[in-house]
């Protein structure tokens, strides 16, 4: 989505009564939520969140670059909307912890959606190098949980 109709629609946001907004477009999919400072978070084939900061009434918007680096190896992205959880209960052991070797088909943590939990397993083997989400954090559909070398 190009920079002009970006900003066209956060300014629709905080001149309407909207609080938020979602589109889901062929490039991707850009989220806007109103509150003391705008956040616009866009899931494209590599998600990379873009932070609006707060100006005055009148201002255009400054849009901050992503410091984040690119992944190296292979992103587990969740197969749904809901609480990601690292282990199956509160004082179970995490699944997974970093440099954990997995093999394909192994579970790796639980998302928890409607009040059913869903097993999430590596789809490759390999390494665990990052886990992306913290314990409880509500999570999108396509959101990068792990990072597999």
């Amino acid at each position: 989505m190009d920079l002009r109709k970006l900003k066209t629609l956060i300014d629709l946001v905080s001149d309407s009564n909207v609080s938020e907004l979602e589109i889901t477009e062929a490039e991707g999919k850009v989220r806007i939520v109103k509150g003391g400072g705008a956040m616009v978070q866009s899931y494209a084939p590599a998600p990379t969140p873009v932070y609006v900061n707060p100006a005055p009434l009148g201002a255009a918007p400054v849009v901050a670059a992503p410091v984040e680096a690119v992944e190296v190896g292979h992103t587990v992205k969740s197969p749904m909307v809901g609480t990601f959880y690292r282990s199956s209960s509160p004082g179970s052991k995490a699944f997974v912890e970093m440099g954990a070797v997995v093999k394909e088909g192994e579970t790796i943590c639980i998302i928890e959606a409607m009040k059913i939990l869903n097993e999430i397993e590596a789809d490759k083997a390999g390494t665990i190098t990052r886990i992306l989400c913290d314990n409880g954090q509500a999570v999108e559909y396509g959101q990068p949980l792990f990072i597999i070398e």
